[in-house]
């Protein structure tokens, strides 16, 4: 089987929520080479990005998207001693915090996210999903990251993200923390109109956002 063959079976195995299948799926394709980053970005995450954005449209319910965060976990648990390896011990390049928005209980996406981040040597605080506008403001003030993410994977959802951004400017918070957003329903205009610093469409582009914001 081809990578390319190997991959679209993973992003099948998401959409249709099929946690063993994903599973056997995910060994097979480390077995043939294929290296855990690759199976995350151009994989997993596609297939659970489809299955949100099916979901925001009506094509698909709660129960479906349910299933396909779970085949997304399991996987992600085959998945996290490979990237575990992958870890290098230095400086740390900087303090991120990420936390899915209020309303919003899916959180896939944002650990990907945070491993990822992790490996490349930064210091995470993960403060969960639900998060309410007052807490990522109490959490900025305590533990003064340097940058903060907002996740939201649904429509609904995202629009939590524009309103911690502007809580935070009323806090006055906003010179002190660079914002950066991403989840299913999010894009680059999304990101621009409420302000934000960047916008990830995947973990690895999110890694490259981070470190542009870091390094200015």
């Amino acid at each position: 089987m081809s990578i390319h063959s190997a991959i679209q079976e993973i992003i099948n195995s998401v959409e249709e929520g099929e946690s063993e299948k994903c599973e056997d799926l995910v060994k097979r394709a480390l077995l043939n080479g294929v290296g855990p980053i690759k199976i995350i970005d151009e994989g997993l995450s596609k297939g659970i990005k489809i299955v949100g954005e099916k979901f925001g449209n009506g094509e698909l319910f709660l129960p479906d998207l349910m299933l396909a965060a779970e085949a997304m976990r399991s996987a992600m648990k085959i998945l996290n001693p490979e990237l575990e390896k992958m870890k290098i011990e230095k400086k740390k390049a900087g303090k991120v915090m990420l936390g899915t928005v209020y309303g919003d209980i899916h959180d896939i996406g944002k650990s990907i996210v945070a491993t990822m981040l992790e490996i490349n040597g930064y210091e995470i605080i993960d403060l969960g999903n639900n998060v309410k506008a007052m807490t990522f403001i109490e959490k900025i003030k305590l533990l003064k990251p340097q940058i903060l993410g907002l996740s939201a994977m649904l429509s609904t959802t995202m629009r939590e993200q524009k309103n911690v951004a502007d809580e935070i400017v009323k806090a006055g918070l906003r010179s002190r923390v660079k914002i950066i957003v991403g989840g299913a329903p999010v894009s680059e205009q999304w990101a621009q109109d409420i302000g934000a610093d960047g916008y990830g469409a995947d973990a690895e582009m999110a890694v490259r956002i981070v470190e542009k914001l870091i390094n200015e």
